[in-house]
Protein backbone atom coordinates (compact mmCIF):
# COMPACT_ATOMS: atom_id res chain seq x y z
CA UNK A 1 0.00 0.00 0.00
CA UNK A 2 1.33 3.10 -1.06
CA UNK A 3 0.40 6.21 0.94
CA UNK A 4 2.74 9.21 -0.32
CA UNK A 5 2.75 11.19 3.30
CA UNK A 6 4.95 11.25 5.91
CA UNK A 7 3.92 12.39 9.55
CA UNK A 8 6.78 15.22 9.96
CA UNK A 9 9.11 16.85 6.79
CA UNK A 10 11.57 13.91 6.17
CA UNK A 11 13.40 15.73 3.34
CA UNK A 12 16.19 13.82 3.42
CA UNK A 13 16.98 9.91 4.79
CA UNK A 14 20.44 8.12 5.69
CA UNK A 15 20.21 4.34 6.23
CA UNK A 16 22.84 2.40 7.37
CA UNK A 17 22.85 -0.89 7.35
CA UNK A 18 25.45 -3.51 5.96
CA UNK A 19 22.50 -6.07 4.36
CA UNK A 20 21.98 -4.60 0.82
CA UNK A 21 18.86 -6.80 1.20
CA UNK A 22 17.73 -4.87 4.05
CA UNK A 23 18.70 -1.62 2.78
CA UNK A 24 16.57 -2.56 -0.11
CA UNK A 25 13.32 -3.56 1.67
CA UNK A 26 13.68 -0.11 3.98
CA UNK A 27 14.09 2.34 0.73
CA UNK A 28 10.98 0.40 -0.31
CA UNK A 29 9.17 0.98 2.67
CA UNK A 30 9.99 4.71 2.83
CA UNK A 31 9.32 5.90 -0.59
CA UNK A 32 6.23 4.22 -0.17
CA UNK A 33 5.80 7.11 3.43
CA UNK A 34 6.78 9.88 0.33
CA UNK A 35 10.73 10.09 1.24
CA UNK A 36 12.41 10.83 -2.21
CA UNK A 37 15.99 11.49 -1.46
CA UNK A 38 17.40 8.50 0.61
CA UNK A 39 21.43 7.80 0.92
CA UNK A 40 22.48 4.41 1.71
CA UNK A 41 25.66 3.46 3.61
CA UNK A 42 26.98 -0.16 4.67
CA UNK A 43 28.62 0.19 8.15
CA UNK A 44 29.04 3.14 10.33
CA UNK A 45 32.78 4.17 8.54
CA UNK A 46 30.83 4.45 5.78
CA UNK A 47 28.17 6.81 6.72
CA UNK A 48 30.25 9.02 8.36
CA UNK A 49 32.03 9.74 5.45
CA UNK A 50 28.97 9.69 3.65
CA UNK A 51 27.53 12.91 6.00
CA UNK A 52 31.05 14.70 5.67
CA UNK A 53 30.38 15.21 1.87
CA UNK A 54 26.72 16.12 1.85
CA UNK A 55 25.21 19.59 2.07
CA UNK A 56 21.84 18.93 2.84
CA UNK A 57 22.07 17.02 6.07
CA UNK A 58 19.46 13.91 6.61
CA UNK A 59 16.07 14.55 8.74
CA UNK A 60 16.58 10.95 10.21
CA UNK A 61 18.89 8.59 10.60
CA UNK A 62 17.90 4.54 10.66
CA UNK A 63 20.55 2.51 11.85
CA UNK A 64 21.51 -0.95 12.59
CA UNK A 65 23.38 -1.97 15.10
CA UNK A 66 24.79 -5.52 14.03
CA UNK A 67 27.53 -4.39 11.61
CA UNK A 68 31.24 -5.39 10.31
CA UNK A 69 33.50 -2.28 10.98
CA UNK A 70 31.95 0.29 12.62
CA UNK A 71 28.51 -1.22 14.18
CA UNK A 72 25.36 0.82 14.80
CA UNK A 73 26.71 1.78 18.69
CA UNK A 74 29.69 3.43 18.03
CA UNK A 75 28.22 5.17 14.81
CA UNK A 76 26.26 7.00 16.91
CA UNK A 77 28.78 7.74 19.56
CA UNK A 78 30.71 8.98 16.55
CA UNK A 79 27.89 10.95 15.99
CA UNK A 80 27.72 12.79 19.04
CA UNK A 81 31.16 13.19 19.50
CA UNK A 82 30.85 15.15 16.15
CA UNK A 83 27.63 17.35 17.57
CA UNK A 84 25.34 15.56 14.43
CA UNK A 85 22.38 15.34 16.19
CA UNK A 86 19.93 13.43 13.79
CA UNK A 87 16.49 12.53 14.87
CA UNK A 88 17.52 8.05 14.75
CA UNK A 89 15.39 5.21 14.75
CA UNK A 90 17.44 2.16 15.39
CA UNK A 91 16.02 -1.19 13.94
CA UNK A 92 18.15 -4.62 14.60
CA UNK A 93 16.72 -8.06 14.86
CA UNK A 94 18.92 -8.90 18.28
CA UNK A 95 16.73 -9.01 21.39
CA UNK A 96 14.60 -5.98 23.02
CA UNK A 97 16.68 -5.83 26.11
CA UNK A 98 19.74 -4.89 23.84
CA UNK A 99 17.46 -2.29 21.80
CA UNK A 100 16.02 -0.94 24.78
CA UNK A 101 19.71 -0.67 26.63
CA UNK A 102 20.51 1.45 22.99
CA UNK A 103 18.03 3.50 23.17
CA UNK A 104 18.78 4.68 27.00
CA UNK A 105 22.25 4.98 25.27
CA UNK A 106 21.33 7.50 22.80
CA UNK A 107 18.96 9.37 25.31
CA UNK A 108 21.83 9.48 27.43
CA UNK A 109 24.00 11.34 24.96
CA UNK A 110 21.62 13.86 24.82
CA UNK A 111 20.20 12.83 21.32
CA UNK A 112 16.93 12.62 19.69
CA UNK A 113 15.65 8.57 19.03
CA UNK A 114 12.62 7.74 17.65
CA UNK A 115 12.34 4.22 18.18
CA UNK A 116 14.46 0.84 18.62
CA UNK A 117 12.76 -1.25 16.25
CA UNK A 118 13.01 -5.10 15.84
CA UNK A 119 13.45 -6.55 12.14
CA UNK A 120 12.09 -6.95 10.04
CA UNK A 121 11.01 -3.34 9.31
CA UNK A 122 7.16 -2.46 8.31
CA UNK A 123 5.22 0.65 7.66
CA UNK A 124 3.22 0.10 10.69
CA UNK A 125 6.71 0.24 12.96
CA UNK A 126 7.81 3.09 11.46
CA UNK A 127 5.04 5.09 11.39
CA UNK A 128 4.38 4.04 15.30
CA UNK A 129 8.50 5.67 15.95
CA UNK A 130 7.65 8.66 13.17
CA UNK A 131 4.60 9.67 15.73
CA UNK A 132 6.49 10.38 18.30
CA UNK A 133 8.63 12.45 16.37
CA UNK A 134 5.62 15.21 16.75
CA UNK A 135 4.96 14.95 20.12
CA UNK A 136 8.69 15.16 21.34
CA UNK A 137 10.62 18.03 19.37
CA UNK A 138 13.84 16.54 17.68
CA UNK A 139 15.63 19.49 19.07
CA UNK A 140 13.61 20.96 22.40
CA UNK A 141 14.67 23.82 24.25
CA UNK A 142 17.69 23.24 26.93
CA UNK A 143 17.18 24.40 30.19
CA UNK A 144 19.71 26.70 30.29
CA UNK A 145 17.64 28.48 27.43
CA UNK A 146 14.76 28.84 29.93
CA UNK A 147 14.79 32.27 31.97
CA UNK A 148 17.03 32.27 34.85
CA UNK A 149 15.47 32.61 38.49
CA UNK A 150 17.32 34.57 41.06
CA UNK A 151 16.86 33.56 44.47
CA UNK A 152 16.65 36.76 46.08
CA UNK A 153 13.01 36.32 44.02
CA UNK A 154 11.97 33.21 45.84
CA UNK A 155 10.91 34.42 49.59
CA UNK A 156 8.56 37.01 48.06
CA UNK A 157 7.03 34.63 45.76
CA UNK A 158 6.39 32.13 48.42
CA UNK A 159 5.12 34.84 50.37
CA UNK A 160 3.28 36.45 47.48
CA UNK A 161 1.22 32.97 46.59
CA UNK A 162 2.90 33.51 43.56
CA UNK A 163 4.21 29.52 44.09
CA UNK A 164 0.44 27.64 43.74
CA UNK A 165 -0.13 24.58 43.63
CA UNK A 166 -1.16 22.41 40.99
CA UNK A 167 -3.46 19.15 41.17
CA UNK A 168 -2.89 15.85 38.67
CA UNK A 169 -5.76 13.42 39.16
CA UNK A 170 -5.47 9.90 40.33
CA UNK A 171 -7.31 7.16 39.46
CA UNK A 172 -8.54 3.73 39.72
CA UNK A 173 -6.63 1.46 37.19
CA UNK A 174 -10.08 -0.64 37.26
CA UNK A 175 -12.86 1.73 36.94
CA UNK A 176 -10.98 4.69 36.03
CA UNK A 177 -12.67 6.54 38.88
CA UNK A 178 -11.09 9.56 40.33
CA UNK A 179 -9.84 8.63 43.80
CA UNK A 180 -7.31 11.32 44.47
CA UNK A 181 -4.82 13.78 43.43
CA UNK A 182 -1.36 15.08 43.67
CA UNK A 183 -0.44 18.89 44.32
CA UNK A 184 2.34 19.88 42.63
CA UNK A 185 3.94 23.36 43.17
CA UNK A 186 4.42 25.79 39.79
CA UNK A 187 5.56 29.11 40.24
CA UNK A 188 3.37 31.44 38.21
CA UNK A 189 6.46 34.42 37.40
CA UNK A 190 5.23 37.52 36.84
CA UNK A 191 7.70 38.15 33.80
CA UNK A 192 8.78 34.60 33.27
CA UNK A 193 5.36 33.22 32.85
CA UNK A 194 5.15 29.20 34.77
CA UNK A 195 8.56 28.21 35.94
CA UNK A 196 8.67 24.54 36.22
CA UNK A 197 9.71 23.05 39.73
CA UNK A 198 13.04 21.52 38.89
CA UNK A 199 14.03 25.52 38.06
CA UNK A 200 13.30 26.37 41.73
CA UNK A 201 12.73 23.68 43.94
CA UNK A 202 16.68 22.98 44.61
CA UNK A 203 16.97 26.34 44.79
CA UNK A 204 15.02 26.81 47.79
CA UNK A 205 16.71 23.63 49.13
CA UNK A 206 19.99 25.58 48.65
CA UNK A 207 19.19 28.57 50.09
CA UNK A 208 16.91 27.52 53.08
CA UNK A 209 13.54 28.42 51.96
CA UNK A 210 12.36 24.93 51.33
CA UNK A 211 10.33 23.98 54.84
CA UNK A 212 8.78 27.47 54.25
CA UNK A 213 7.84 26.03 50.83
CA UNK A 214 6.28 22.81 52.23
CA UNK A 215 4.30 24.49 54.71
CA UNK A 216 2.95 26.55 51.70
CA UNK A 217 1.92 23.87 49.79
CA UNK A 218 0.41 21.88 52.57
CA UNK A 219 -1.55 24.55 53.89
CA UNK A 220 -2.74 25.37 49.76
CA UNK A 221 -3.72 21.55 49.66
CA UNK A 222 -5.64 21.26 52.34
CA UNK A 223 -7.63 24.34 51.94
CA UNK A 224 -8.23 22.88 48.70
CA UNK A 225 -9.62 19.37 49.87
CA UNK A 226 -11.67 21.19 52.04
CA UNK A 227 -13.11 22.58 49.68
CA UNK A 228 -13.75 19.90 47.86
CA UNK A 229 -14.93 18.02 50.62
CA UNK A 230 -17.51 21.01 51.08
CA UNK A 231 -18.67 20.63 47.64
CA UNK A 232 -19.13 16.77 48.03
CA UNK A 233 -15.59 15.83 46.39
CA UNK A 234 -14.00 13.96 49.05
CA UNK A 235 -10.35 13.40 47.57
CA UNK A 236 -7.08 11.85 48.41
CA UNK A 237 -4.56 14.60 48.48
CA UNK A 238 -0.31 13.70 47.85
CA UNK A 239 1.67 16.44 48.66
CA UNK A 240 5.38 15.85 48.13
CA UNK A 241 7.63 16.48 51.45
CA UNK A 242 10.78 17.94 51.70
CA UNK A 243 13.59 15.63 53.66
CA UNK A 244 15.13 18.53 54.73
CA UNK A 245 11.71 19.52 56.86
CA UNK A 246 12.03 15.76 58.57
CA UNK A 247 14.23 17.04 61.28
CA UNK A 248 12.91 20.40 62.14
CA UNK A 249 11.77 20.45 65.57
CA UNK A 250 7.80 21.30 65.79
CA UNK A 251 7.21 20.06 61.87
CA UNK A 252 4.58 17.27 62.99
CA UNK A 253 2.91 19.86 65.10
CA UNK A 254 2.34 22.07 62.66
CA UNK A 255 1.19 19.77 59.79
CA UNK A 256 -2.08 18.62 63.02
CA UNK A 257 -2.48 21.99 63.51
CA UNK A 258 -3.13 22.68 59.41
CA UNK A 259 -5.30 19.82 59.65
CA UNK A 260 -7.45 21.11 62.32
CA UNK A 261 -7.55 24.53 61.11
CA UNK A 262 -9.05 22.81 58.08
CA UNK A 263 -11.40 20.53 59.68
CA UNK A 264 -9.98 17.21 57.91
CA UNK A 265 -9.04 13.91 59.06
CA UNK A 266 -5.39 12.93 58.64
CA UNK A 267 -6.21 9.79 56.35
CA UNK A 268 -6.99 12.60 53.17
CA UNK A 269 -3.69 13.26 53.25
CA UNK A 270 -1.01 11.49 51.44
CA UNK A 271 2.65 12.45 52.15
CA UNK A 272 5.09 11.60 49.03
CA UNK A 273 8.46 11.23 50.49
CA UNK A 274 11.42 10.21 47.27
CA UNK A 275 12.60 6.74 48.28
CA UNK A 276 16.51 8.02 48.79
CA UNK A 277 16.12 11.02 50.51
CA UNK A 278 15.87 9.74 54.58
CA UNK A 279 19.50 9.81 54.72
CA UNK A 280 20.60 12.97 57.15
CA UNK A 281 19.73 12.84 60.52
CA UNK A 282 18.14 9.45 60.65
CA UNK A 283 16.80 9.10 63.89
CA UNK A 284 14.97 12.50 64.09
CA UNK A 285 13.57 11.84 60.67
CA UNK A 286 12.39 8.36 61.39
CA UNK A 287 11.01 9.61 64.34
CA UNK A 288 8.90 11.99 62.62
CA UNK A 289 7.93 10.05 59.38
CA UNK A 290 6.36 7.11 63.07
CA UNK A 291 4.90 10.39 64.27
CA UNK A 292 3.02 11.29 61.45
CA UNK A 293 2.27 8.29 60.88
CA UNK A 294 0.56 7.27 64.46
CA UNK A 295 -1.17 11.02 63.60
CA UNK A 296 -2.95 8.86 60.76
CA UNK A 297 -1.22 10.52 57.66
CA UNK A 298 -0.59 8.25 54.70
CA UNK A 299 3.43 7.78 53.68
CA UNK A 300 3.79 7.16 50.09
CA UNK A 301 7.19 6.02 48.76
CA UNK A 302 8.31 8.25 45.60
CA UNK A 303 10.18 7.59 42.50
CA UNK A 304 10.45 4.07 43.40
CA UNK A 305 13.08 1.95 41.80
CA UNK A 306 15.49 5.33 40.99
CA UNK A 307 17.84 4.61 44.04
CA UNK A 308 19.57 2.30 45.42
CA UNK A 309 17.80 2.12 48.75
CA UNK A 310 14.33 1.58 47.73
CA UNK A 311 14.01 -2.13 50.05
CA UNK A 312 15.60 -0.32 53.15
CA UNK A 313 13.47 2.48 53.29
CA UNK A 314 10.70 -0.26 52.70
CA UNK A 315 11.65 -1.60 55.96
CA UNK A 316 12.64 1.27 57.85
CA UNK A 317 9.68 3.59 56.99
CA UNK A 318 5.67 2.77 57.78
CA UNK A 319 4.64 3.00 54.04
CA UNK A 320 0.86 3.00 53.14
CA UNK A 321 1.51 3.45 49.38
CA UNK A 322 4.16 2.58 46.97
CA UNK A 323 4.71 4.70 43.85
CA UNK A 324 6.53 3.59 40.66
CA UNK A 325 8.46 6.02 39.04
CA UNK A 326 7.77 6.96 35.44
CA UNK A 327 10.96 5.22 34.11
CA UNK A 328 9.63 1.92 34.84
CA UNK A 329 5.91 2.24 33.38
CA UNK A 330 6.08 4.15 30.11
CA UNK A 331 6.75 1.67 27.36
CA UNK A 332 6.48 -1.16 29.44
CA UNK A 333 4.00 -2.46 27.18
CA UNK A 334 6.62 -3.06 24.70
CA UNK A 335 9.80 -3.53 27.25
CA UNK A 336 10.03 -7.10 28.55
CA UNK A 337 12.52 -6.26 31.52
CA UNK A 338 10.37 -2.98 32.53
CA UNK A 339 7.03 -5.27 32.42
CA UNK A 340 9.21 -7.84 34.85
CA UNK A 341 10.62 -5.35 37.29
CA UNK A 342 7.09 -3.55 36.81
CA UNK A 343 5.51 -6.50 38.02
CA UNK A 344 7.89 -7.56 40.58
CA UNK A 345 7.40 -4.11 42.37
CA UNK A 346 3.39 -4.63 41.91
CA UNK A 347 3.46 -8.00 43.65
CA UNK A 348 5.74 -7.01 46.75
CA UNK A 349 4.02 -4.46 47.42
CA UNK A 350 0.59 -6.96 47.25
CA UNK A 351 2.29 -9.08 49.82
CA UNK A 352 3.33 -5.84 51.81
CA UNK A 353 -0.22 -4.41 51.71
CA UNK A 354 0.06 -1.15 50.12
CA UNK A 355 -1.69 0.77 47.73
CA UNK A 356 0.36 0.94 44.70
CA UNK A 357 0.41 4.55 42.28
CA UNK A 358 1.91 4.09 38.39
CA UNK A 359 3.02 7.61 37.17
CA UNK A 360 3.46 8.76 34.11
CA UNK A 361 1.27 6.82 32.29
CA UNK A 362 0.85 7.80 28.70
CA UNK A 363 -0.38 5.19 26.49
CA UNK A 364 -4.00 3.22 26.61
CA UNK A 365 -1.34 0.20 26.16
CA UNK A 366 0.74 1.01 29.19
CA UNK A 367 -2.74 1.41 31.22
CA UNK A 368 -4.36 -2.29 30.09
CA UNK A 369 -0.66 -3.84 31.45
CA UNK A 370 -1.23 -2.03 34.48
CA UNK A 371 -4.70 -3.23 34.77
CA UNK A 372 -3.33 -6.71 34.28
CA UNK A 373 -1.04 -6.80 36.45
CA UNK A 374 -2.84 -5.37 39.39
CA UNK A 375 -1.75 -1.93 40.36
CA UNK A 376 -4.25 -0.39 42.54
CA UNK A 377 -4.06 3.66 41.00
CA UNK A 378 -2.69 5.42 37.92
CA UNK A 379 -1.73 9.04 37.28
CA UNK A 380 0.08 10.47 34.00
CA UNK A 381 -0.60 12.06 31.07
CA UNK A 382 -3.05 9.72 29.25
CA UNK A 383 -5.74 10.42 32.16
CA UNK A 384 -5.11 14.25 32.83
CA UNK A 385 -2.03 16.65 32.89
CA UNK A 386 -1.71 18.89 36.16
CA UNK A 387 -4.50 21.68 36.31
CA UNK A 388 -5.43 24.35 38.50
CA UNK A 389 -7.83 23.78 41.16
CA UNK A 390 -10.68 25.47 39.59
CA UNK A 391 -10.20 23.33 36.40
CA UNK A 392 -11.01 20.28 37.80
CA UNK A 393 -14.87 19.86 38.00
CA UNK A 394 -14.70 20.46 34.25
CA UNK A 395 -11.81 18.05 33.67
CA UNK A 396 -13.77 15.63 35.81
CA UNK A 397 -17.30 15.98 33.29
CA UNK A 398 -15.46 15.00 30.69
CA UNK A 399 -13.29 11.61 32.19
CA UNK A 400 -16.88 10.61 32.77
CA UNK A 401 -16.99 9.88 29.44
CA UNK A 402 -14.19 8.47 29.02
CA UNK A 403 -14.99 5.25 31.90
CA UNK A 404 -15.92 3.11 28.73
CA UNK A 405 -12.52 2.96 27.19
CA UNK A 406 -10.31 3.08 30.47
CA UNK A 407 -12.45 -0.22 31.91
CA UNK A 408 -11.16 -3.70 31.12
CA UNK A 409 -13.36 -5.42 28.16
CA UNK A 410 -16.15 -7.71 28.65
CA UNK A 411 -14.45 -10.78 30.43
CA UNK A 412 -11.21 -9.55 30.67
CA UNK A 413 -9.88 -11.53 33.58
CA UNK A 414 -9.73 -9.96 36.80
CA UNK A 415 -6.29 -10.02 39.20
Amino acid sequence: MVTNMTPFAIETLLIVDDSPLQRLHTVGLMRDLGVEMIYEAGDGQEALDLLALLKLPPSLVIVDLEMPGMDGVEFIQHLQERKLNFPIIVASSRETSLLASVETMIEALGMHVLGALQKPLNQEKIMGALKSFNSNPAFPAKDDALPAVCETELPAAIRNGEIIAFYQPKVDIRTGMLKGVEALARWMHPTNGMVPPDRFIPLAEQCGLIHELTLSMLTQAMAQAALWNERGLPLKVAVNLSPLSLDIPGFVQKIVDLLAQHALQADQMVLEITEGSVVANLGTALGTLARLRLKGFGLSIDDYGTGFSSMQQLARIPFTELKIDRSFVHGAHARQNLRVILQSALDMAKRLELVTVAEGIETIEDWRLLQESGCTIGQGYLIARPMPANDLPVWLKGHHRRLGELRPAAGAAET
